[in-house]
């Protein structure tokens, strides 16, 4: 077994953290540092992270959610997704235009085209985006928090307008997910829940 499929396999959803284990601003660095290589729609990046690792700060995690592994984490990482990150296209691709990877036109083009497409399909898509997008970078963060050592626990359990209200968010920036992180209590472990065989949820060429 390759050890992707290792770290895939040995990542579970962690239900209560010790309490007394800190993690440093430095080890969360490394592993953004990793993670800013997960995919997006035109490379845009829409996933943001507000990190909480003080108590004051995961206070107000706790207040949103309301969920004790929120106090017994050693960071609580919130997801954020970008509705408008398209309009940061130009930015994006400015290197590439100075390294002359992409011309003039390649860029001009790629700044209408893509602007053209989410304001066209509106407010609803580009939401469904920013949570499409920053939920791919999440699964990717969660990977390599467990190659590194740490577990996590991904959750929806939040009043997101709270939240939203706690951390200021701006009116484009959604709360994605929040992710409680540590090392795990292990006498909270739960067996593993029931997986589906392949064939029951894997179908070929149609849904029948």
């Amino acid at each position: 077994m390759g050890e992707l499929q290792s770290v895939i396999k040995q990542r579970r959803s962690a239900m209560k953290f010790h309490k007394e284990v800190k993690i440093s601003k430095e080890e969360l660095n490394q592993i953004f540092a990793v993670n800013k290589y997960a995919p997006s729609a035109f490379n845009l990046q829409h996933a943001h992270y507000v990190v909480l690792t003080t108590p004051e700060e995961k206070a107000l995690a706790y207040e949103a959610s309301g969920q004790y592994k929120v106090q017994t984490a050693s960071a609580v990482i919130i997801v954020i997704g970008d509705t408008k990150a398209y309009q940061q296209v130009g930015r994006i691709n400015e290197g590439m235009l100075t390294l002359g990877m992409m011309s003039q036109i390649e860029y001009d083009l790629e700044i209408s085209s893509v602007t053209e497409m989410y304001e066209s399909r509106g407010p609803v898509f580009q939401r469904e985006e920013a949570i499409r997008n920053a939920s791919l970078s999440a699964m990717q963060f969660m990977l390599i928090a467990k190659d590194m050592g740490w577990d996590t626990c991904p959750m929806i359990g939040y009043d997101e307008a709270k939240l939203a209200s706690l951390l200021q968010l701006s009116a484009h920036h959604i709360p994605v997910m929040m992710i409680t992180m540590g090392k795990a209590d292990e006498s909270k472990v739960r067996p593993r829940g029931y997986r589906k065989p392949v064939d029951e949820f894997v179908t070929w060429n149609s849904m029948a």
